[in-house]
């Protein structure tokens, strides 16, 4: 049983790990994490390196800023350990960041500390903490372990380093986190005697700002809510760097409003859009430029922008009171919160970058995977893919939505939700292909709903809200859910027909990678971080992996499941060792159907030349330049791996939960599921076609070449999980797309690469980390360049 959270003014010799391990009632044997914290601190080393470690638990890991010097890195990040008899919260020593940045080291994984050491706070009296220097990875247990004592409910002990006094969400920095973040119980003003003569205009408040020093209570509506930003940098000290934008209007018009630093987590999930205030003891000043504005939703209504609403827990100390809905009079000509709704029939005809609401039916959901805010940067933005329906088109909203500091809301979308997306901005680019399909992307102000969270909110008064609800009242759910799909490779946007458009707004020898650079590239990617990269090559090679219907029969399973990853074994190197260990796991789960195809398999890996293992991949097609260079390469690079991860599948509503999880991004705590499901995610059934294409590119250079994978996407029954128009400027990736279940090397496939033959191209790939060591990478366009400074589409 674990103890109580220690006081962060308790000495170190009575919660040496900054954590109490809790070695339980008096009498029993304390925890082994504690008596290692012990031997560490009483060494003259201050450290420790036990000899048979036991497998622990990660029960949390979790991040925050560090402090400067040193200046890198940007994070640092405590990891709370399990050994059955209680829990020790240790500091992670910064050299081994990656295990986390790679989702190595993550919670509910089982790892052996091999050496630690005992880290002294110089600035304090009798502080101290438990450093991790060495982990190794340990198999988890046929049982799982007791589950870790469950922490206590209030404001959670602050960072064990430093003088950060909270951590950040553990893979972005806009979604709130922890307790201190939960709404105020006691936010509402039931009782509001204040007479409307007291109050301050927002226009009276623009007129005369100057002039006062002292501003009367204003009385406004929340129209719009900004997602939260993050400004903490390490050399910078300061407790809660936090700032929110709300737009808020009263009967003469609209201002913005900014939260700021220590009351952002007090108050952000208490203010939200319709929400009326009460706000005294305010400040006002200039508006910051460069802000972003939400579209307004009323034209008629004024819009003050040259100053601002600046609310701070000092200089002056805000008061906030919430006025209940039910106590909001007529006369005090509080505008109403107006929407934008436009159908999917309707988006046809909207120009790029207009605002609009949409609600729909969610039929796809992408997996929630990461991008960049700056190269090289340690911050990133969350984002994920989605499809909704909403009756008045046979083609689906595409929803790109990024993170909206809603994680409840963000990590629980699936399909069948009925989901309502506000001030999405449309992206078109009809100058450039008019064929290509518009999509929806969030924006700063956007806010995202699903079932379970619409009661309540303004936009159930909408008209298009109501039809849509009509609409699926006749609607069958037993028909919509075939066409129901989650997670997977998601291969949208396609990059622009022409080269010169995908390099716009960047220097062309900025945009291509050397193809020798692209180990460090990809060693170089965080957890489900995705990136677009461009290369030149050769396309030299192309295989046609086929799964099997002797497979299938033998396996009992979707065959990717087996023979794709027996390929991922032949083709892997350095991940073969994880690609045995999967196979043996599915083996041991189903020992009859397995151990014949697996014992033919490994037989044949083991024995069988390199011609017979070709035509287990159903080699289509090699030039005469590639076997002459094959044997003779400086650096070959294979990542043409399939993993389940993906394979989009489809959905399964009894699995709901699990199937959330899997296309989530890792939690930083873990919680465990009192009844654990036994099934993994290989074992759903996937919405792919009969197999995948490996494409070789060999370097312009002769001296280097890569092995991708290019996955069809007119396998699955939707036309619009994939659009077709997106792929059939491409000859050989549109040919390669176009497969059947008996597929072997076209005439039109070979005819299409033998016209690439020896040819310069650039190559445009996607490239994801799955965590562990499983990292993607799928070929998504192909550019020939006809003229050294003139690329044009293929």
């Amino acid at each position: 049983m674990a103890g109580k959270e220690p006081d962060p003014a308790r000495p170190a010799e009575e919660s040496p790990g900054g954590v109490a391990a809790g070695g339980g009632p008096p009498g029993e044997e304390a925890s082994w994490l504690r008596r290692l914290a012990e031997e560490a601190r009483s060494g003259w080393r201050l450290s420790a390196a036990p000899s048979e470690p036991p497998a622990l638990t990660v029960a949390a890991v979790e991040r925050y800023l560090a402090e400067a010097p040193p200046a890198a890195p940007r994070y640092w990040y405590d990891v709370t350990l399990a050994d059955g008899a209680g829990q020790e919260r240790c500091y992670l020593a910064p050299r081994l960041s990656r295990l986390v940045q790679r989702a190595h080291l993550h919670p509910g994984a089982r790892v052996r500390l091999t050496r630690c050491s005992y880290l002294y706070d110089e600035r304090r009296l009798r502080r101290g903490l438990l450093c991790i220097e060495e982990l190794q990875p340990a198999a988890h247990p046929a049982s799982p372990p007791p589950p870790a004592a469950a922490r206590s409910l209030g404001r959670g002990p602050p960072p064990l380093r430093g003088e950060r006094r909270h951590y950040l969400p553990l893979w972005n920095n806009e979604d709130p986190y922890g307790d201190m973040w939960c709404p105020i119980v006691n936010a509402f003003c039931f009782l509001f005697l204040m007479a409307v003569s007291k109050l301050i205009s927002l226009g009276q408040l623009e007129t005369t700002w100057r002039s006062r020093i002292h501003f009367r209570p204003l009385l406004v509506r929340v129209l719009h809510k900004s997602r939260l930003r993050y400004y903490g940098k390490p050399e910078k000290k300061m407790d809660m760097p936090y700032q929110a934008y709300f737009e808020v209007a009263d009967g003469s018009g609209m201002m913005s409003m900014v939260l700021w630093n220590s009351l952002c987590p007090e108050w952000y999930n208490s203010i939200n859009v319709g929400t009326v205030l009460l706000l005294e003891q305010y400040a006002v000043k200039d508006s910051y430029p460069f802000k972003t504005q939400p579209t307004p939703r009323d034209s008629q209504m004024k819009r003050f922008t040259t100053i601002e609403i600046s609310l701070n827990v000092r200089n002056p100390p805000t008061k906030i009171s919430i006025i209940s809905e039910e106590m909001v009079k007529p006369e005090w000509g509080l505008p109403e919160v107006k929407y934008r709704f436009v159908t999917r029939t309707e988006l046809n005809d909207l120009p790029n970058n207009h605002s609009c609401d949409v609600i729909g039916l969610v039929t796809f959901v992408g997996r929630v995977e990461r991008t960049r805010k700056k190269e090289d940067s340690e911050d990133f933005w969350l984002y994920r893919w989605a499809h909704a329906i909403d009756g008045t088109s046979d083609k689906p909203f595409i929803l790109e939505i990024f993170a909206t500091s809603q994680p409840d809301v963000f990590e629980r979308i699936h399909p069948m939700t009925y989901l309502v997306c506000t001030q999405m901005r449309v992206v078109r680019d009809l100058s450039e292909n008019p064929s290509h399909t518009v999509y929806l992307t969030t924006s700063n102000e956007s806010q995202i709903f699903i079932t379970g969270w619409h009661k309540g909110q303004p936009y159930t008064k909408d008209t298009k809200v109501k039809n849509f609800i009509q609409w699926t009242r006749t609607q069958s759910e037993a028909n919509q859910m075939r066409k129901t799909v989650i997670g997977g490779y998601y291969p949208f946007p396609r990059p622009p027909n022409n080269f010169l458009k995908y390099c716009k707004n960047n220097k062309v020898e900025s945009v291509l990678k050397a193809i020798g650079e692209l180990g460090e590239e990809i060693e170089g990617l965080h957890y489900r971080e995705h990136k677009r990269i461009a290369i030149q090559g050769i396309i030299s090679a192309i295989r046609y992996i086929s799964c099997s219907s002797a497979a299938e029969d033998a396996s009992g399973v979707e065959p990717v499941q087996l023979s794709s990853v027996l390929q991922w074994w032949m083709h892997c190197g350095t991940q073969s060792l994880l690609s045995l260990v999967w196979i043996q796991r599915r083996i041991l789960q189903n020992p009859t159907n397995y151990q014949s195809e697996w014992e033919f398999q490994i037989q044949k890996i083991n024995d069988a030349p390199e011609t017979e293992e070709m035509t287990r991949t159903c080699s289509s097609w090699q030039s005469d330049l590639w076997a002459q260079v094959k044997d003779k390469l400086m650096k070959y690079l294979h990542h043409s791996m399939i993993f389940p991860e993906s394979i989009p599948c489809k959905f399964d509503y009894m699995y709901k939960d699990l199937l959330m999880q899997q296309y989530n991004l890792h939690a930083a705590v873990h919680q465990p599921k009192e009844t654990r499901i036994d099934k993994n995610i290989s074992e759903f059934k996937n919405t792919g076609g009969f197999g995948y294409y490996e494409v070789t590119v060999l370097g312009i250079n002769h001296d280097v070449a890569i092995d991708v994978a290019f996955l069809p996407v007119f396998g699955h029954e939707d036309p619009h999980l994939f659009p077709v128009e997106e792929v059939e400027n491409d000859p050989l990736l549109s040919c390669m797309s176009c497969i059947s279940s008996c597929q072997q090397a076209t005439d039109e496939i070979v005819k299409a690469a033998m016209d690439l033959d020896s040819k310069h191209v650039v190559c445009i790939l996607d490239v994801c980390h799955l965590g562990d060591d499983k990292v993607e990478v799928f070929l998504s366009k192909i550019y020939k360049t006809v003229e050294a400074d003139v690329p044009d589409p293929v």
